[in-house]
């Protein structure tokens, strides 16, 4: 089966520098989904080039010494994360590409963009475009490039590299279950490793074992966004000051789950849209906008929960007591807010695994939060009748119109716009959900 992405180095000679660097000199080209991610401009030989002359080492000890970050932390707006992220923080005297490369757990996506066109500098990057790769074939890609490097410096009778050393960790770390999962909530956290808080992550280990590994690693990731970190007890107390009753009995369902793609499979923006719409035709809803009761109703709560302007948490989440009883908090002070978290946490309980207690949503942009934002755009906006009704206006004006109509936000029209590519992916401002895919 071909390979998604490749990432392919053409050892060239280099006479100075390092031994590391004059062994693993190389004419090295990215390519994902039938794009060169490294095409440009050669302004020496006058010609484009798709594989610039750069050093393979560099490159893969930056891919091992990030591998955590790279494999599992999302977007962030932290300050240090383009240093993880982004492959132009290398240095090391090349002119490395405007790569960036981040995860949503099940997909990677690389976004190349062009660097400018100064003066002096040979080399010039043209391409302007981003592509998704399931997050499984970007690890093996990654862990065989790594491994084609150490090969060719074993070959040049190069040892005991730096490279080799972090590698060798990462790969006992990856065999280890209890250091993989810390490695992890590291990387969630926007940490690199062993560089988090101890006390604070140990924590986080602790409350898995009472609210499950994954609603734990959706946490870690709201931190790595800014947030703070909520521990269990401070769940607990949340939920019964500030949450409103909520049945799992009275909540909607869909009996046809296991026809809709498995996490992965497609764009979250896709399994979150099928779900939502599943579940209208599921509730004989057509496509008029949902009344506050009805979806009240579909997610088992008190429709005073929707009046409540209050807010009353960092995030919103549902906290079971029990398989028939628990809480639902909410966030916003706003009611199209409150309204669309609420349908947020209704697709997260309706597409999660048996077994689960806490059902959060976080400003995060892991698979799972990117799936219930698409879920509860579809539910309270779906998209044919959104499409509809601006016919080709797709100005900001009607766009308000149709929020207005369906009680839902701006936002909310405009993501569902790009997802259906009906905007370019720049009106969303670095959202790349959808118009990457």
């Amino acid at each position: 089966m071909a390979r998604s992405l490749r990432i392919i180095a053409d050892w060239e000679p280099l006479d100075s520098g390092p031994p590391e660097e004059r062994a693993c000199f190389a004419a090295l080209g990215i390519y994902a989904q039938n794009v060169c991610l490294t095409e440009g401009s050669d302004l020496l030989a006058n010609r484009l080039r798709q594989a610039p002359l750069l050093s393979s080492y560099h490159l893969a000890e930056w891919m091992a010494w990030n591998w955590w970050r790279l494999r599992w932390e999302p977007r962030s707006k932290s300050s240090d994360w383009v240093y993880a992220h982004r492959v132009a923080t290398i240095g090391g005297g090349y002119i490395w590409p405007n790569l960036t490369i981040f995860s949503d757990g099940q997909r990677t996506t690389l976004v190349a963009e062009p660097t400018r066109d100064r003066p002096q500098t040979p080399f010039r990057y043209i391409t302007d475009d981003a592509a998704v790769v399931p997050s499984s074939e970007f690890e093996s890609e990654l862990d065989l490039f790594v491994e084609q490097v150490l090969e060719r410096l074993k070959w040049a009778g190069v040892g005991d590299s730096n490279l080799e050393t972090v590698w060798k960790g990462v790969l006992s770390e990856r065999r280890t279950p209890a250091l993989a999962t810390v490695r992890k909530l590291e990387a969630l956290l926007g940490r690199d490793p062993g560089e988090s808080d101890p006390a604070s992550v140990e924590r986080l280990v602790l409350d898995a074992e009472r609210l499950s590994i994954s609603a734990i690693e959706e946490l870690a990731a709201e931190h790595g966004h800014g947030g703070a970190i909520l521990n269990a007890d401070e769940l607990d107390e949340l939920a019964a000051e500030k949450g409103y009753e909520a049945s799992r009995q009275d909540m909607a369902h869909l009996p046809r789950k296991h026809q809709l793609p498995r996490p992965g499979e497609v764009a979250a923006w896709q399994l979150g849209a099928r779900a939502a719409a599943m579940l209208r035709e599921e509730e004989r809803i057509s496509e008029e906008p949902i009344t506050d009761r009805q979806l009240a109703q579909m997610a088992g709560v008190q429709v005073a929960a929707l009046a409540d302007r209050a807010g009353a948490s960092a995030i919103s989440f549902v906290l079971d007591e029990n398989a028939d009883r628990g809480r639902v908090v909410l966030r916003s002070k706003w009611h199209e807010g409150r309204r669309f978290e609420l349908a947020r946490l209704l697709g997260d309980r309706i597409l999660s695994s048996a077994g689960e207690r806490l059902f959060p949503a976080t400003r995060a942009y892991t698979y799972r939060q990117k799936t219930q934002r698409s879920f509860a755009a579809e539910l309270l906006s779906p998209f044919d009748a959104v499409d509809a009704m601006l016919g080709d206006d797709y100005s900001l004006e009607r766009q308000k119109d149709v929020a207005e109509h369906f009680q839902v936000s701006e936002l909310t029209i405009r993501t569902l716009l790009v997802n259906h590519g009906r905007l370019g992916r720049e009106e969303l401002d670095g959202e790349f959900e959808g118009a990457a895919a």
